[in-house]
C-alpha cells in the first residue's frame, strides 16, 4: 500500500470559532486519535488532493510540529453546498491493531454470461474491510470467470486471509444481469418451437375432419326401382 506524506500544524485553540478561522485560511481542521493521546491539528486543504481524489487507498505519514505518526484517513466531511473539505479524522496505526478501510473492488476474468449476451454489473465499487494494515489489500479482486446470466458474487463469497468483510453476506458485489436483447430472443425461439406442434395439431384436426366426410362421399346411391312387369 502506498504512503502519502502530509504536514500539519498544531491547533492552539479548539472550538467552532477557531475552526472557522482555519477554514478561512484554506486549511482543514483535523484530529488524530487511536494512540496514547488525541492530537488536534490543521492541514492545507489542497494537500488532501492525492489522498481523497483517487480510487486507491493509502496510509498517511503525518508530520506535526516535528513529530511523525503513521495513520489512515478514517473519516472526512465536506461542505453541504460546496466541494470543500471541512473536517478530517485520522486513525493512528498501532502495531497489531486492526483498522477499517474501504477497499476498491477489481474484477478479473471474462464472464461466460457476458459472452451469452448478458451485462456485467458492478454493484459495489468499494467494500468495507477490517484487519491489520500489513495485510490490507490495495484492491479486492473478484473473479467473474464462472458467472453465467443471473449469477453473482456476494460479500459472503469473498475470502481474504486475516480480513473481515463488514457488510451483510448477502449483498451483491458484482453480477451478470439479463439484457433486453436476451429477453427478446428467448420468446422468439420459443414461439418458433411452439409453431411446429401447432401446425401438426391443425393438420391432424383437418385429417380427422376429412375422415368424417369421406364416408358420406363414398356412400352408395339408393338402388333404382325395377321396372314394373308388363301385363
Amino acid at each position: 500500500m502506498k504512503t502519502i506524506n502530509l504536514t500539519g500544524s498544531l491547533r492552539t485553540k479548539n472550538g467552532k470559532k477557531d475552526a472557522m478561522h482555519i477554514r478561512r485560511e484554506a486549511k482543514v481542521p483535523c484530529i488524530l486519535y487511536g494512540g496514547k493521546e488525541q492530537v488536534t491539528f490543521s492541514v492545507i486543504e489542497k494537500d488532501f488532493k492525492p489522498l481523497v481524489y483517487t480510487p486507491e487507498i493509502h496510509t498517511v505519514k503525518l508530520s506535526i510540529e516535528g513529530k511523525e505518526f503513521d495513520a489512515i484517513l478514517q473519516d472526512i466531511q465536506y461542505h453541504p453546498l460546496k466541494d470543500s473539505i471541512i473536517h478530517a479524522d485520522f486513525l493512528q496505526i498501532m502495531p497489531g491493531k486492526a483498522v477499517t478501510m474501504n477497499v476498491p473492488v477489481q474484477t478479473t476474468g471474462a464472464a461466460p454470461g457476458v459472452k451469452a449476451g448478458g451485462k456485467l454489473q458492478k454493484k459495489l465499487r468499494t467494500v468495507r474491510v477490517k484487519g491489520p494494515v500489513e495485510k490490507m489489500p490495495e484492491v479486492v479482486k473478484v473473479d467473474v470467470s464462472t458467472l453465467e446470466i443471473g449469477q453473482s458474487v456476494r460479500i459472503g463469497d469473498l475470502k481474504y486471509d486475516g480480513m473481515t468483510f463488514l457488510q451483510a453476506p448477502n449483498i451483491t458485489v458484482v453480477g451478470v444481469r439479463i439484457t433486453r436483447n436476451v429477453v427478446e430472443e428467448t420468446p422468439a425461439a420459443g414461439a418458433t418451437t411452439a409453431a411446429a406442434p401447432a401446425a401438426g395439431a391443425a393438420a391432424a384436426a383437418g385429417a380427422k375432419t376429412d375422415d368424417k366426410k369421406a364416408p358420406a362421399a363414398d356412400a352408395k346411391a339408393p338402388a333404382a326401382k325395377a321396372p314394373a312387369a308388363k301385363k
